[in-house]
């Protein structure tokens, strides 16, 4: 028997985030063009030295990146926006990171990767004159080929997924886009064939996504004329979910199909039982998760791979990942202050291709590696045998507000007596070394929690005297006492764990460190509640208490697996809603819920969706629905197709609700030309993630579109979202205009009300 590894996706940020810090280095100037390029291929080659070294046969390249590798795909094809002045060739380290960050002209819009917390620039393609000016995945296969001597499998985005993706074209002009395409892929494949290359993954994501027959049937011409106009095996690779068009799928003439065996389980087992497989064509067996950090239970997963082997043979099997491993952190050897029952059934990226040798070697000879086996299962049976893992009750919550929102809103306008247009902002300050340094101290023990607290405080002070300054309307403490959204919360829970290095990339060199939910969540004492009401007391303007929502901790977190994601967030919603009642217990009724994360979670299949976003609501509205009618409840939500959901956002019955726009163009606005939106509603003004300052009038822009189809009554200012990763002042002068941008705005409304 022979059966096969290959890999789908390294994580690029490193064992020790040096692929971050090299990033932001250059943007700061401290390392030269040169430098950067020096240190990043050190990364690189050492991911692949990794692979090599574990015995996988099939090891990506191209999938390293200096930002998000749909930019990489769009700047290979020259597709570069005309505000950024590209005039052809290969686009330049400082166009490529222009689209990505802004600089004097705005930054592309960014947007969720599926159903992942990953975020991809989006292709524009309006001004789009397709051609290759660099092959990207042939200098990664040559670097492979003649630095490490290694026969990469370059990773390429494929043709029907970008185009996909991209924005600034008409739905009739998609297969007009796609024919141009073609021709560019080909010279891709072409060159990478004529390099040495022997097998190419074809990344179509899309397709487990709920396509139409003419889809099908362009994407049936793309492969075939593929096929046509290149000698090189293809295996078009899809993940996240099953497909649904198995037939047409495995049609394609090429070489394999990958299929996730994991998130796609069911359906695409059932199709493989009952359809069959070609027998010219290599199977990708997606069978170990890429996108969680506990262990594959190998004894099920081998029994699920000899019931795949009655259909297809191990001899054209590969065992993979179920979608690249870019999702989960890289490697557990730091992580010696886990708790040794969580850490023994956990397997971050290298112990899931340590898993997949492991796996193969068993499928051969079992009773060699019975042992090594044990130890594996060891972990997970301790964990799951643990007293963390008994089932709780949920108890019985509101899930409804007292009074209709049209009622609240009266009675909160006259508490607060707020300003047409109040400005705001979404949460956080910006965390300067300084702060993190206060944090670090404090939890390395070199810093009282008396002087600690003190220290937060000052900064807490600072800010509420830059609000004030500022003239805005409703201020926030600034969150300086926390790490991070979801972390800060999980640390107060009790079920949750934290890694040391768990990092996984969000977007370009932000990186976040997810909890690990590993027991049943319940609410210990108040989380928030000191701080919020030390700021409320240095000012009379109002300052909103800031918790994370149930969702957005439950998507934000690697969540226990062996219980249904609906159970996890109703057990956090039920700790929330405490917290919620504390800060209304001490005059603190100006509450924000985050749940940015909603959207990202919706599933990719349309017939899942109403039932996610039933529970999901459900989870909301049981943290915010037992309080007074007078407490007003913000939530936000960032980078993500709300026009979608519009129903579903309605349906949480938050007073207000602030969504990202600039990025976007103020696209999300034409949601609200179709629908009717009669809550509070805030849609940010400004990217916060591109350090590029816009000015008054473009703010005004989406201001004065906003009014077209929004009440003046019902609409708030602020920017798109939490304020952390800017420096002060940036952040204090982009807040001046858009205050600026307000004034003006109410200016306008006044004069035209007289007239």
């Amino acid at each position: 028997m022979s059966i096969k590894t290959s890999n789908l996706g390294y994580p690029r940020i490193g064992e020790q985030r040096e692929w971050k810090r090299t990033l932001e280095s250059f943007w700061k100037g401290s390392i030269t063009e040169d430098e950067l390029h020096t240190q990043m291929k050190e990364i690189r080659l050492n991911h692949l030295k990794k692979q090599m070294e574990l015995g996988i046969d099939y090891i990506p390249v191209n999938d390293f990146t200096y930002y998000d590798h749909v930019l990489d795909t769009a700047t290979m094809f020259g597709i570069v926006p005309n505000r950024f002045q590209y005039s052809g060739g290969a686009v330049s380290l400082a166009t490529y990171y222009a689209m990505a960050r802004g600089g004097d002209a705005q930054a592309c819009e960014m947007t969720k990767w599926f159903d992942t917390n990953y975020h991809y620039i989006v292709p524009e393609l309006q001004d789009a004159k397709p051609t290759l000016v660099e092959n990207k995945p042939l200098k990664a296969f040559k670097e492979a080929k003649e630095e490490l001597n290694v026969i990469g499998k370059p990773v390429i985005l494929g043709p029907f997924t970008f185009l996909s993706l991209s924005k600034g074209y008409k739905k009739s002009e998609f297969s007009n886009l796609l024919s141009q395409l073609i021709p560019l892929y080909s010279q891709v494949l072409s060159e990478l064939k004529e390099a040495g290359a022997e097998i190419v993954q074809i990344d179509e994501p899309t397709f487990v996504t709920d396509l139409s027959e003419e889809d099908w049937y362009l994407i049936k011409q793309v492969y075939t004329q593929l096929a046509n106009t290149t000698d090189i095996d293809l295996i078009v690779q899809t993940y996240f979910e099953s497909v649904d068009q198995y037939l047409e799928l495995i049609s394609l003439p090429v070489k394999g199909i990958g299929l996730d065996f994991v998130y796609g389980k069911e359906n695409n087992l059932n199709s493989l039982i009952t359809y069959g497989f070609p027998q010219d064509k290599v199977l990708g067996v997606g069978i170990i998760d890429g996108r969680n950090i506990w262990k594959s239970d190998l004894n099920k997963v081998s029994k699920l791979l000899e019931r795949i082997n009655e259909v297809v043979p191990y001899s054209r099997q590969l065992i993979q990942p179920s979608s690249s491993l870019l999702h989960v952190p890289v490697t557990l050897k730091y992580e010696d202050a886990l708790d040794p029952l969580v850490k023994g059934a956990l397997a971050y990226c290298d112990e899931k291709l340590e898993e997949m040798i492991l796996l193969k070697d068993i499928l051969s000879k079992r009773y060699q590696y019975e042992d090594k086996l044990k130890e594996h299962q060891k972990g997970i049976y301790d964990l799951g045998e643990s007293a963390w893992r008994t089932e709780k009750k949920l108890n019985e919550l509101k899930t409804n507000r007292g009074t209709h929102f049209s009622k609240r809103a009266e009675l909160q306008h006259k508490k607060w007596k707020l300003p047409l247009l109040p400005t705001t902002t979404i949460g956080s300050f910006p965390q300067t070394t300084e702060v993190r340094q206060t944090r670090l101290k404090w939890r390395k023990g070199e810093l009282s929690n008396e002087n600690y607290e003190q220290q937060i405080n000052e900064y807490m002070k600072k800010w509420i005297q830059i609000q004030e300054d500022l003239e805005l309307d409703v201020f926030v403490h600034g969150e300086f006492e926390r790490n991070d959204m979801v972390e800060f919360f999980g640390e107060k829970l009790s079920g949750f764990a934290f890694s040391k290095n768990g990092w996984v990339q969000s977007y370009g060199s932000r990186c976040v460190k997810p909890p690990i939910i590993f027991g049943n969540v319940e609410f210990t004492k108040p989380m928030t509640v000191k701080e919020v009401v030390y700021a409320q007391s240095l000012t009379e303007k109002p300052v909103k208490g800031m918790l994370t929502g149930p969702v957005t901790i439950l998507n934000w977190s690697f969540a226990r697996n062996d219980i249904s994601n609906k159970e996890i967030s109703f057990q956090i919603a039920e700790a929330l809603l405490k917290e919620v009642q504390a800060l209304e217990e001490a005059n603190i009724t100006m509450i924000q819920v985050d749940e940015p994360a909603l959207r990202e979670g919706l599933p990719l299949k349309k017939e899942k969706q109403e039932d996610y976003l039933q529970w999901s609501i459900e989870a909301f509205r049981r943290c915010t629905s037992d309080i007074d009618d007078l407490t007003q409840i913000h939530t936000h939500m960032c980078y993500s197709e709300f026009n979608e959901i519009i129903d579903a956002i309605d349906a949480m019955d938050a007073d207000v609700i602030s969504i990202e726009t600039s990025r976007s163009h103020g696209e999300m606005i034409e949601a609200f030309e179709k629908t009717t939106y009669t809550k509070g509603i805030g849609l940010g003004v400004y990217d916060i993630h591109s350090p590029r300052i816009p000015n008054v009038s473009e703010m005004s822009s989406i201001i004065e579109r906003a009014l077209k189809v929004l009440p003046a009554e019902s609409f708030w200012v602020n920017p798109d979202c939490g304020l952390k990763t800017r420096s002060e002042e940036e952040t204090i002068a982009a807040l001046k205009k858009m205050v600026d941008a307000a004034k003006k705005a109410r200016e306008n409304i006044t004069v035209s009300s007289q007239s």
